[in-house]
């Protein structure tokens, strides 16, 4: 069985993971984590990110943290292959994957029945033309118009996703989330748990992340980053947080307004985490604020484990 660590950033996955790994292996149960946050793919984009460091992962193993370069452009349908071909892995040893992320497209990549068209290089240059022509948000509101919930999914910043569930579109005839597969049939039997917290809380929690990021030196990892090639990345270079850092770099925006900015994108993609995750009824909820979750999902899991344990 595949246990699925969920939720809007900021919520405290990282941490139920690692003590769920720890309470199984006192009970002889090996257990291993697969990242599923798209930007902790990247080596290098560690601060901003919330990627754990090595000496913190409690002696975890650890898979598809770091893989790619700042220049590469991330790939669901690779990440699908890649996080499938690690849980082989994990389950061949007899152990537990832990697949644990925000990244709700990559999760439900991995867990259910998404199968992904192929490209039409004539479709994707004509939304990539209207993308120059009309802007993110422009083209934004030309999918909202067409499929509300992939426009809703997205968000108005993130042109190279929009162009794609665009070219989708033109290609199925269906719903961009509709045309990648039935989200209903699992690729292995899996429970999903996603961590929720109260608005007010939550919201506290992210901006505090933000001003600890910056305290904590994203600076300084986004001018070594720079020489590597990050303004080149397709997606690194728009990662929240490391595109606000680069436009202070530059004299765009000084320190107050790049924070500022990164606080507000982070609370949207925060709601957006959450919307994606409503529209699951496979997720099972918890509360963050409560201190026995690794309890909760021990005791919710336990059957599951000891059958697939014994196959």
């Amino acid at each position: 069985m595949i246990i699925a660590i969920t939720g809007a950033t900021g919520t405290g996955k990282s941490e139920l993971a690692l003590r769920l790994a720890e309470r199984w292996h006192a009970r002889g149960i090996a257990s291993e984590v697969v990242n599923a946050d798209a930007m902790q793919l990247y080596r290098g984009m560690d601060i901003g990110t919330a990627k754990l460091p090595l000496a913190e992962r409690r002696g975890v193993p650890h898979h598809l943290i770091d893989v790619l370069d700042v220049t590469d452009e991330a790939s669901v349908a690779q990440y699908q292959i890649d996080a499938r071909a690690a849980i082989d892995g994990i389950q061949a040893r007899g152990a537990v994957p832990l697949l644990v992320g925000g990244s709700g497209l990559y999760l439900a990549a991995v867990l259910t029945d998404f199968r992904f068209p192929g490209t039409d290089a004539e479709r994707r240059a004509h939304w990539e033309a209207e993308l120059e022509r009309l802007g993110p948000a422009g083209l934004h509101d030309v999918l909202a118009t067409r499929d509300p919930a992939a426009a809703a999914a997205i968000g108005p910043h993130n042109g190279r996703r929009l162009v794609r569930a665009l070219e989708v579109g033109d290609l199925t005839g269906e719903p961009f989330v509709a045309g990648l597969g039935a989200r209903s049939t699992a690729w292995r039997p899996y429970r999903q748990f996603a961590l929720g917290r109260e608005r007010d809380e939550l919201v506290s929690r992210l901006d505090a992340r933000v001003l600890r990021m910056w305290r904590t030196g994203l600076l300084d990892e986004v001018r070594e980053l720079l020489p590597r090639g990050l303004e080149r990345g397709v997606t690194a270079s728009r990662a929240i947080g490391y595109a606000q850092a680069m436009a202070q770099l530059r004299g765009e925006l000084d320190e107050s307004q790049a924070i500022e900015q990164t606080q507000s994108l982070t609370r949207r993609y925060a709601r957006r985490q959450v919307s994606w995750l409503r529209r699951d009824t496979a997720v099972e909820w918890l509360d963050a604020a409560a201190d026995d979750l690794a309890t909760q999902v021990d005791r919710s899991v336990a059957d599951g484990l000891v059958d697939s344990m014994s196959r």
